[in-house]
């Protein structure tokens, strides 16, 4: 007779399942099959996400972080990070679920947190998981179910939860950025020629205005739109099998050397080292 499996356990198995699903909205798996480690990602929303397989190293001007298996990775806000992914001995594999909490779950909680909500805290935290297997499992059946909707409430239900371990910082929200909104029209159509007009005409601000303001947050336009479809092209390197060349495509890129090239400045990293083909 087999013994029972410990909860930690059981969620991770329970978790490792999405990996054979047909990809549903609202997480991504995130796998790779050789170490590596990029700098200066950059995460626009809080997420929270789930190491199955392998260990992940996280590094920002404030913290440095290291995940095993089971243990469940928040970012509480906004924040730039260096990353080092590194798959497990055994299986050759590194896994992780990451679950992005939208601003329909941010919103929610905001809504059911009746204490008060302050921007303190730290923009990282480790927690074990199986604190939180009610909540993940409610999201997952309801994920698998199609019932996409419980699966948000179970989302907002765990923001809240988290909330009680004092990550209150996840429901400030964001000071306003026109790069961020940039970066989400750009990421939305990676692969649009993009130019100034289709984004003046998309947030509804004029050529001149467009300038200013992404110059008051120390930016442009043109570095705006390349760092949007790297990030893009991470997202697929790591949760798809596509080989470089179609990846550079979809994102907008006609010669996978400057594509190569792009992201090997943006990241430090090859993008043919994160390996999922």
């Amino acid at each position: 007779m087999n013994a029972p499996q410990d909860p930690r356990s059981l969620l991770i198995a329970r978790l490792g399942s999405l990996v054979d699903c047909t990809r549903a909205e609202g997480y991504a798996c995130i796998t790779a099959r050789h170490e590596h480690g990029a700098h200066a990602v950059d995460i626009d929303h809080p997420c929270i996400a789930i190491v199955l397989r392998g260990r992940k190293q996280v590094r920002t001007h404030a913290q440095t972080l290291e995940f095993a298996p089971g243990d469940l990775f928040l970012i509480a806000r906004r924040c730039r990070m260096d990353v080092v992914n590194i798959p497990d001995p055994d299986s050759g594999l590194y896994l992780t679920v990451t679950i992005p909490l939208c601003e329909e779950v941010l919103a929610a909680a905001r809504l059911l947190w009746s204490d008060p909500i302050t921007g303190h805290g730290q923009d990282l935290a480790r927690l074990d998981s199986a604190e939180f297997a009610f909540d993940l499992q409610r999201w997952l059946a309801s994920l698998q179910a199609g019932h996409y909707t419980e699966a948000r409430l179970a989302l907002a239900a765990l923001t809240v939860a988290l909330c009680r371990r004092g990550h209150t910082a996840m429901l400030v929200p964001p000071p306003p950025s026109l790069a961020m909104q940039i970066r989400d029209l750009v990421r939305a159509e990676p692969a649009r020629e993009w130019q100034s007009q289709h984004v003046e005409a998309a947030l509804g601000v004029s050529g001149a205005t467009l300038r200013r303001r992404l110059v008051t947050e120390g930016t442009g336009l043109r570095d705006v739109i390349a760092a949007a479809r790297l990030a893009c092209a991470m997202d697929l390197l790591y949760t798809t099998h596509w080989p470089v060349k179609t990846v550079a495509a979809r994102v907008g890129y006609r010669s996978v050397a400057s594509f190569t090239r792009r992201f090997n400045e943006r990241y430090g990293l090859d993008p043919a080292h994160i390996g999922n083909a």
